[in-house]
């Protein structure tokens, strides 16, 4: 599987390139809300929610004394307010009871498996928000799954899996060294631009010669609207 991801990877990089990412890591804390507020909603309003909170107030300590329904106003404009709301206010609470202060700088000293189970404990967390922790805040060679990266890898045949978390097992652990980013995030933008849930593209697609879906969509395609933003990459 190594090289199949491989040279998927490398005909991805040919067509988008190699995406860019912040010189600095993000806060651990920091990259878990904004991937709260990522959830079923686009990176531009998941930004404007995250700024939302980080802008009206100085550290989370002072978030974590707001009753649920004040978050729930601030991030209103990422959807699903109840749900991303109560799944902060448990975080920040849980940890501020536990270590008197708001901090997950102690993860980056235990290893993947150990960070998805602390993580993962957390009401309203699970596997692809944490490791998207592992990829884009501690640097690990960790590619998160998330329903674009699930629905092109089955249509292109690498994995034959009914949910994003089987893939991700399926994949991790078998990516070339330090590949995880561009790959993660080349295949976010093939699933948005391209290899699309309702309409594919097939005909632009830079992976059609070694995809296996016997329904491609051969249509002449004349471009696709680019989706460079990545949330992501954009919290410091």
């Amino acid at each position: 599987m190594k090289r199949k991801i491989n040279t998927i990877n490398e005909l991805l990089v040919d067509h988008f390139g190699i995406p860019p990412r912040s010189k600095k890591v993000p806060d651990p804390v920091d990259l878990l809300i904004a991937t709260i507020l990522s959830q079923n909603t686009n990176d531009k309003n998941s930004y404007r929610a995250f700024n939302n909170l980080k802008e009206k107030y100085k550290n989370w300590e002072d978030v974590a004394h707001l009753n649920r329904s004040s978050i729930e106003k601030l991030i209103k404009v990422a959807g699903l307010g109840k749900q991303k709301s109560a799944a902060i206010k448990n975080l920040l609470s849980r940890l501020l009871k536990s270590d008197g202060k708001i901090s997950l700088n102690h993860i980056k000293k235990l290893n993947d498996e150990e960070i998805l189970d602390e993580l993962t404990s957390y009401n309203g967390i699970g596997i692809k928000t944490a490791s998207c922790v592992l990829l884009f805040s501690l640097d690990r060679n960790v590619c998160p799954v998330d329903t674009h990266v699930h629905r092109t890898l089955n249509r292109i045949g690498l994995v034959n899996t009914s949910s994003p978390e089987k893939t991700y097992y399926s994949l991790n652990g078998n990516l070339p060294t330090k590949a995880a980013h561009q790959f993660h995030t080349n295949l976010i933008r093939l699933g948005r631009e391209i290899c699309k849930a309702q309409k594919t593209g097939c005909s632009i697609c830079p992976l059609q010669k070694k995809c296996t879906c016997a329904d491609k969509n051969l249509e002449k395609v004349t471009g696709s609207k680019e989706s460079r933003f990545m949330l992501l990459d954009s919290i410091k």
